[in-house]
C-alpha cells in the first residue's frame, strides 16, 4: 500500500469511530460520559491530520496521527479500567454530583435535574467488550496504520 493509502485508511478509521460514537448517541439514545467524550477528540484530530497530510504532505503528519490515535487508546484503556473496577474513575462521572443545588431544587420534582452519565457503567457490550474497550483496540490498530504510513517514503 502507498503512504497516502495508509494515511487515508487511518484517518477514515478515526472518522468512522467518531461517526459510530455519534450514532450511538443520537440514533441509539446512549448519552456519553465524560471519558467517552474525551475519547472522541483525538479521533477528530486524527481525521483532520489525515486531511492535512493528504493535502499538504510532509513527513511529520503520520506521527501526529499516530499520537492522536494513541491518545484515544490511552483514554479508552483508562475508561475500560474504570468500567471493570480495576481503578477509580473521575469523581465527576463515577458517583454523581449534586454540588451547587439548593435543597429546594433537590426536592422539586419539576426541576428536571439530569443525573450525570456514569463512567463506571457499561451501557453496551459486544463479545464481553464495552465500547471503550473496542475503541481502545481499534485505536491501537490505527496507531499501527499511522506508523506504517510514517515508514513509507
Amino acid at each position: 500500500m502507498t503512504r497516502n493509502s495508509l494515511i487515508f485508511l487511518a484517518a477514515a478509521g478515526s472518522a468512522a469511530l467518531l461517526l459510530g460514537a455519534f450514532a450511538f448517541q443520537y440514533i441509539g439514545g446512549m448519552a456519553p460520559c465524560t471519558l467517552c467524550i474525551w475519547q472522541r477528540w483525538p479521533h477528530g484530530a486524527a481525521a483532520l491530520i489525515g486531511a492535512a497530510a493528504l493535502l499538504i504532505g510532509g513527513r511529520f503528519w503520520p506521527y501526529l496521527g499516530a499520537l492522536a490515535a494513541a491518545a484515544s487508546a490511552g483514554v479508552a484503556l483508562f475508561h475500560t479500567g474504570v468500567e471493570r473496577g480495576w481503578w477509580d474513575g473521575l469523581a465527576s462521572c463515577s458517583g454523581g454530583s449534586i454540588k451547587g443545588l439548593s435543597m429546594a431544587e433537590l426536592l422539586d420534582p419539576s426541576a428536571n435535574i439530569a443525573a450525570p452519565v456514569r463512567c463506571d457503567a457499561i451501557p453496551w457490550e459486544m463479545f464481553s467488550l464495552s465500547m471503550a474497550s473496542w475503541n481502545g483496540i481499534l485505536s491501537v490498530a490505527l496507531v499501527i496504520l499511522w506508523l506504517a504510513a510514517a515508514r513509507r517514503t
